[in-house]
This record gives C-alpha cells, structure tokens and sequence, in this order.
C-alpha cells in the first residue's frame, strides 16, 4: 500500500446481551475498550505515517452518543462491571483520542507547512436497526441509512473539509462529554493506549 487518502474507522460492538458479563479480548483486555478502542487506536497510529505521506487526508472515527467517562482506576473495570459503562467509556475514548491527534497534527502542520490531516469524529444516529443494538437489547428507532449519511457527510462533505478536531451529530458539530476536553485525560489515555498496544516508538509519536 502506498497512498491511503482516508481512514474510517467504524467496526463496534454493543454493550452485550447480558450487561453484567464482562468479557475480554484475546490480549486479555476488557472486549468493548479493545474493540471499540484500542483496535481504531492502534490501527490508525500504525497508519499515520501513510496518512501523513499521502496528505490532505481525513480519518473519520465513529464515536457514541452514549458516551460515560473513563474510570481510569480500572479502565478495564474488573470491579462492578457493567456493560454499558463498559461500552460509554470506549466510545468516549475513540472521541478523546480523535481530538488529541488532531490537535497534535494541527500543531505539527503549522510549523512544518505540510498539507493537513482532518481527524473528526461523530454519532451517526441513534439505536439504529443493527445487530449491535438488538444484540444489546434496544429496539432499532433510525435506519442504518440515516447513520451512514452522517459518516459520509464528515468524510466527503465540502462543508466538512477543512474542519478538525470535532463531534458531529449527525450533521450538526456539538459537544462531547465533559472529560473529552480534559488534556491531562487526553494524556493518560495516549500513555496507557501506548502501553497496551506495546506500539514502537516509531509509531507512538504524531
């Protein structure tokens, strides 16, 4: 592969059919912040160095509105699990990590002058007709279609295109949940990603 012009990450689970089951990824980790967190995480840093070599490019991250603040003492909530914290703090993760590294990338972009990389983020609706939400016990309210055309609004709208470090509902920017904006969050959260993905040193800096 040698140009990569857009990331999306979108691949997620619910919170599981019974929310007092905690479940855990092969690495040992608790499932929805492996999945819904730490695999975007590690994907996208993994290809930034792509990203950044085939600029302007976008990565679009698809977050929650269910959003629950990161329990930090015990991310991977081995006490007192429960589901949908389980899934509120990895969607709130994906939304943290979206404004960190667009941050970052802005920063770095005007003192170098390379061409951006736009890192959004969004909810595409709410309790759409998807597995994720039967599977989790929710009656679907909006169409898959209505959740897709707010992923391609930030990913291909010219309304969007020089937009960075944002939430999107729908086609509406607003704001995420109170800790997303806490920088000393936003570093614990980058410090302990690093630490679970054992991510190179090539690959964890921006």
């Amino acid at each position: 592969m040698s140009h990569v012009d857009m990331l999306i990450n979108n691949a997620g689970i619910g919170g599981g059919e019974n929310r007092n089951v905690r479940e855990v990824s092969a690495d040992g980790y608790e499932l929805r912040f492996a999945v819904n967190y730490v695999s975007p995480f590690l994907l996208t840093m993994r290809l930034l160095p792509l990203l950044q070599k085939s600029a302007p490019s976008k990565i679009v991250n698809v977050a929650s509105g269910a959003q629950r603040p990161i329990k930090f003492d015990d991310v991977m909530l081995e006490k007192n699990y429960n589901g949908s914290q389980a899934y509120g703090q990895s969607k709130l993760a994906v939304v943290m990590f979206t404004f960190d590294l667009a941050n970052e990338l802005k920063d770095k972009n005007l003192s170098t002058g390379q061409a951006s990389i736009t890192v959004n983020c969004l909810h595409p609706a709410s309790m759409m007709d998807t597995n994720l939400v039967r599977r989790s016990g929710g009656q679907p309210k909006t169409s898959v279609k209505e959740g897709a055309d707010t992923v391609m609004y930030v990913a291909t709208s010219s309304e969007t295109e020089k937009i960075t470090s944002a939430y999107f509902d729908h086609h509406e920017q607003t704001r995420a949940e109170d800790q997303a904006y806490d920088k000393k969050a936003r570093k614990k959260l980058h410090e302990l990603s690093v630490k679970l993905t054992k991510l190179q040193p090539e690959y964890s800096q921006i």
